[in-house]
């Protein structure tokens, strides 16, 4: 005979489950594009939690009052906040390397709305964005993504988190070092070259004064710099692998700093 009766104690277990999943899926890159309506969020959520209900580990709720009860769901939301965040951060790599580039090109004055985080970036930035946003679908990333979700649970179980401040504080100051080594890296090319043209330009300024190599300088940093963003974008699957490589490895970081 199948059992599928429903207590209240089954109801806030399931509830303390939502709460963790909604705030991963609505921070969490991918699933938080802000062009996908809030409804099919919510019901990608709870078919989650449904799952995730009758196949995580049950553990015993302790508490006497509703504050109590209000505390372990603060808990679950901050715990569901900072996986979404550690995997967030890897993909704002792209929009720091498009910066620098735009800097380098000329281009860093003109800024548009990325429709997945609705802030102002440059064109490069939002370019290599998008480019993450398609390689981290093609990958099958966010597969990776629901299946470390799942996990926790098993890592972190409900009411089980141990925010050890210590430990996440070192893990960022790791990513940041990585985050700044794998943006530069991107911009290499664009650097290199945008370098060597102006020593070039230098030059030619002093041979020539009456020329005026601040306005052509101007134009054939915008040609050469969108002429080796052509070229280059062929490499930015070499360079979403390290960011998912970081990514993965941010987010157990992140995960193990919180674990009991």
């Amino acid at each position: 005979m199948i059992d599928i009766s429903f207590t209240y104690g089954d109801l806030e277990y399931f509830l303390l489950i939502l709460v963790r999943i909604s705030a991963f899926v609505f921070v969490a890159p991918f699933f938080s594009v802000k062009g996908i309506p809030r409804r099919y969020k919510v019901g990608f959520s709870l078919f989650l939690a449904m799952v995730m209900f009758d196949v995580a580990p049950r553990a015993a709720l302790s508490y006497s009052t509703v504050y109590g009860y209000a505390f372990i769901v603060l808990r679950e939301l901050a715990t569901g906040i900072i996986l979404g965040f550690s995997s967030l951060i890897c993909m704002q790599i792209g929009a720091f390397a498009g910066q620098i580039i735009d800097m380098m090109t000329g281009l860093s004055m003109v800024s548009i709305m990325d429709p997945s985080t609705n802030i102002n970036v440059t064109i490069t930035g939002a370019l290599y964005q998008q480019m993450l946003m398609v390689m981290l679908i093609i990958s099958g990333m966010y597969r990776y993504l629901i299946k470390a979700l799942a996990d926790s649970f098993t890592l972190i179980p409900v009411n089980g988190a141990m925010f050890q401040t210590h430990f996440l504080l070192q893990a960022m100051l790791e990513f940041m070092k990585d985050y700044m080594v794998i943006g530069f890296r991107i911009t290499l090319p664009v650097f290199i070259v945008s370098f060597t043209m102006n020593i070039v330009l230098g030059i030619l300024a002093k041979v020539s004064p009456q020329l005026n190599m601040f306005a052509v300088g101007m134009q054939l940093k915008i040609l050469v710099g969108l002429g080796i963003l052509f070229i280059t974008s062929s490499l930015m699957s070499v360079a979403s692998e390290f960011i998912f490589d970081q990514m993965k490895i941010l987010l157990q970081e992140f995960a193990y700093g919180i674990a009991p």
